[in-house]
């Protein structure tokens, strides 16, 4: 192709001369290759920091809760029954992959020195652990148990530091009950941090058993049902259809059935994150604006000390848009070089952060001690074809000032 060939003679000459054209080919590329990585890795870190926060709430309290719709804005919880209707609706459900049980008890916990505000969290056997174990600093997960009272809990790191805990210490907390003030002891079997400070500095897990105890609640009495789905996408569909199913329901203690996702009991949580969709777009939207700023400025520059060259390609019967073609067909090497630059350096600047954690965070304010990182090469890609395809269409217009430039005079020009 004779438009091709020109194109990357002009190319591989502009970069071995010191002339205009090199130092405007290296501006190109370089704002094309800025604008990929700094896109690249403003995706992987938001996208990142999202999921992080997400998933720690989610792993706190699952994607969807039933509960008491007469308790629905207190963790001093009014109680429902898990009867066998109930479990059935959940089992038959396709979209539900986990169900657990959970009961909570507002409470004191104090040491020698200080006391702290919690919520004691009872939880089960068919509790799923993995997200604390994976959280886990010292010692185990205990095994909870709906029949019998270990006296073991799991506390964050956080409630540690505030009232000098170790591992294997002996705690005590109170609650305060119409009857008078009730005490238990606990044993501190493992330490979990997971920087969600909102959680951290609340939560003290410990056996189902215990807290029904407290709440003189019955066996198959509970605060409430957490569900993990098995798609998370289809989060308001499925709290739509169990909503639709249960809420108002009334069980066998008069209690009455509410569903609630993750998004509607954490709303403020969520909606900031929505936010934070809106500075992808911004970022987007600047750094490609930023790489077709340079590349239509390089393609200028290119054009007007290739006056001469295009006036004798005119001259020798070369159509306006045979000779728009070439400066195409470069301005395209141009993209894709600084492309595949930006690439290695975003895509670099990732895989060294996930894996040495080279930029830290302040966990009280970020919820996590680390630039997170999220891997999405499907976005990735769309990212460098959208750049791809706006940088070139941009450059169609400036392309056209090639038509201006009058044979006879352009020769003479230097």
């Amino acid at each position: 192709m004779f438009e091709f060939f020109i194109a990357n003679r002009i190319y591989k000459q502009s970069e071995g001369q010191a002339k205009m054209s090199r130092p405007a080919i290296l501006i190109a590329m370089l704002g094309v290759a800025i604008g990929v990585a700094v896109m690249i890795i403003s995706l992987a870190v938001i996208i990142g920091f999202k999921k992080q926060v997400q998933e720690k709430v989610i792993g706190f309290g699952s994607h969807i809760q039933i509960s008491n719709f007469d308790a629905v804005q207190s963790y001093e919880t009014l109680p429902i029954v898990v009867n066998d209707s109930l479990l059935s609706v959940l089992s038959n459900n396709a979209d539900i992959k986990h169900i657990q049980r959970f009961s909570t008890k507002l409470g004191m916990l104090k040491t020698e020195d200080a006391f702290e505000g919690i919520v004691l969290k009872g939880v089960g056997p068919e509790f799923n652990t993995q997200f604390l174990a994976d959280h886990l600093l010292e010692g185990d997960i205990p095994q909870f148990s709906d029949s019998e009272n270990n006296e073991q809990a799991l506390i964050s790191k956080s409630l540690c530091n505030r009232l000098d805990i170790k591992l294997g210490d002996k705690v005590y907390l109170y609650f305060v009950q119409q009857e008078g003030v009730r005490a238990r002891r606990l044993f501190i079997a493992g330490i979990y941090e997971t920087n969600l400070t909102m959680y951290d500095n609340l939560f003290l897990f410990t056996d189902i058993y215990t807290v029904n105890r407290l709440n003189q609640w019955s066996y198959n009495q509970v605060s409430g049902v957490e569900l993990t789905l098995s798609d998370a996408e289809r989060l308001e569909d499925v709290t739509f259809q169990l909503g639709d199913q249960l809420d108002a329901e009334v069980d066998d203690q008069g209690g009455i059935y509410f569903v609630r996702n993750i998004k509607q009991l954490n709303p403020q949580l969520f909606d900031w994150l929505e936010l934070l969709d809106l500075n992808v777009w911004v970022i987007l939207f600047l750094m490609i604006g930023v790489a077709g700023f340079t590349i239509v400025s390089g393609l200028l520059i290119i054009i007007i000390e290739r006056t001469s060259m295009i006036g004798v390609l005119k001259a020798l019967g070369a159509t306006n848009g045979t000779i728009q073609k070439i400066f195409l067909w470069l301005s395209i090497f141009l993209i894709g070089r600084g492309m595949i630059i930006g690439n290695i350096i975003g895509v670099g600047f990732c895989f060294l952060q996930s894996k040495l954690n080279l930029f830290a965070l302040d966990p009280a304010t970020y919820y996590m001690d680390s630039v997170p990182i999220y891997f999405d090469f499907k976005l990735f890609i769309l990212v460098n074809v959208v750049t791809f395809i706006v940088s070139v269409g941009i450059l169609v217009g400036p392309s056209f000032a090639i038509s201006k430039i009058n044979p006879s005079d352009s020769i003479r020009f230097e």
